[in-house]
């Protein structure tokens, strides 16, 4: 690789990591799982470089790139996890103003078991599309998908994280809502 072109991945790879990590934690739902997805992603871009720019879009190309080697270990992954029946409660008193950081902490690791919950194409899906805020259209080329799929297992996913998550995460998402409208 050129020095030129290593200095441009050196910037993309500083100016991009949070956000790439961010994708990975909500497409893991671990800290560690998500941190060697991140390097996988950046260790192949690194040696596609040249024709990731010249695909015109960095910031896409990388994007999918880590999407579908998610995606890919997923589906090879070995039966190295056991899953559990029933996970341990933590119990938080989400009226109690004090206990507002720990409401956050509780609420991101509740969405992180909803995001485990569902398929992994339907977890990269919702968290494209509403976490990483892209449009259907991008959403459906980066997975191989139609729009009208992406936007019919977005809505089934969606239901199914919304119920996961329970009625406190109903009222503050409809909030929100008023809020802005």
């Amino acid at each position: 690789m050129r020095r030129r072109d290593e200095a441009e991945f050196e910037d993309f790879a500083r100016a991009r990591s949070e956000e790439l990590m961010r994708a990975a934690i909500l497409l893991t739902g671990e800290r560690t799982a998500a941190e060697d997805l991140v390097q996988s992603t950046l260790t192949r871009a690194y040696v596609k470089w040249g024709r990731i720019q010249a695909a015109g879009n960095p910031v896409a190309y990388v994007r999918t790139m880590q999407t579908r080697l998610f995606l890919d270990g997923v589906r090879r992954r070995s039966s190295r996890e056991l899953p559990v029946a029933h996970l341990p409660e933590t119990r938080v008193s989400a009226r109690n103003p004090e206990h507002d950081l720990q409401r956050d902490v509780v609420l991101r690791e509740a969405l992180l078991v909803a995001l485990r919950e569902l398929e992994p194409v339907d977890r990269a899906i919702v968290v494209h599309r509403y976490l990483l805020d892209s449009d259907v259209t991008s959403v459906a080329a980066e997975l191989g998908l139609t729009p009208q799929a992406v936007r019919s297992r977005a809505s089934r996913a969606l239901a199914r994280v919304r119920a996961a998550l329970g009625a406190d995460v109903h009222v503050a998402t409809d909030t929100r809502r008023e809020d802005a409208g």
